[in-house]
């Protein structure tokens, strides 16, 4: 009988987290979450607690190290992050670009972390870009800036040298808007039709950790038109 496949979903108490937390559970795979919060869902639970980015680190590597008991993990997915708008002239300039940084990148580098510590051989990274970091974003600066670290950070672990374990792939998904109850509420009039469906992703990511997955590097566009969505590799 073949062992039970595992993943860690980062960010696993969010919409997004806890529909891919529902979706690899629904297919027999053994499911970490790690977030500020429980998700009852998961097989095992880390609860972030400190506010600093090493202590997190630590916090996190002993929680993922007790529950997987000397196992490893096949996939890892980082749907972690938020959106804050403000250009620099905004109060809120500062204030709102560290959240970002705190949001998008610490959670991706801890995550990348953990996939040279836990990660089988051929493992799957996924992190999360944004297909609008892609160009300027002069009206949201703090979030252009982290999502496209997070892009650059894609890039970087897949080159050789990275520290990943080896045939690792390691892939950025670029959403526009995804569907999401938060976003359904502050944006009530808006075409949801153009909107992502989180189960898509879901499946997409269970797709990516079984079967066929696109090149190690590449970020991934999800370009959603008429309830259809499309995916783009941005830097083929």
């Amino acid at each position: 009988m073949a062992s039970m496949k595992r993943i860690l979903v980062y960010g696993g108490k969010g919409a997004l987290g806890s529909t891919c937390v529902s979706y690899f559970k629904k297919n027999n795979w053994w499911v970490a979450a790690v977030d500020f919060a429980e998700n009852p869902e998961a097989d095992a639970n880390v609860i972030i607690k400190s506010a600093q980015l090493t202590d997190q680190e630590t916090e996190v590597i002993n929680g993922i190290e007790t529950s997987l008991g000397g196992s490893k993990l096949d996939a890892l997915v980082c749907v972690a992050g938020g959106w804050a708008g403000g250009n620099a002239s905004s109060k809120d300039f500062i204030g709102n670009t560290e959240l970002m940084i705190k949001q998008s990148i610490w959670t991706s580098c801890i995550a990348a972390r953990l996939s040279s510590l836990y990660m089988k051989e051929g493992g799957l990274l996924v992190l999360t870009g944004a297909k609008a970091a892609l160009d300027p974003t002069p009206g949201m600066i703090g979030y252009g800036l982290a999502k496209a670290a997070v892009h650059q950070l894609t890039q970087s672990l897949s080159a050789p040298q990275s520290g990943l374990p080896n045939d690792s792939t390691v892939l950025a998904i670029l959403p526009i808007t995804l569907d999401t109850p938060m976003n359904r509420k502050f944006m009530p009039k808006a075409d949801h039709s153009s909107w992502t469906p989180l189960e898509f992703v879901s499946s997409t990511f269970y797709s990516w950790a079984t079967s066929e997955r696109p090149k190690s590097g590449s970020l991934i566009s999800l370009n959603t038109k008429d309830g259809k969505t499309e995916l783009t590799v941005e830097n083929k």
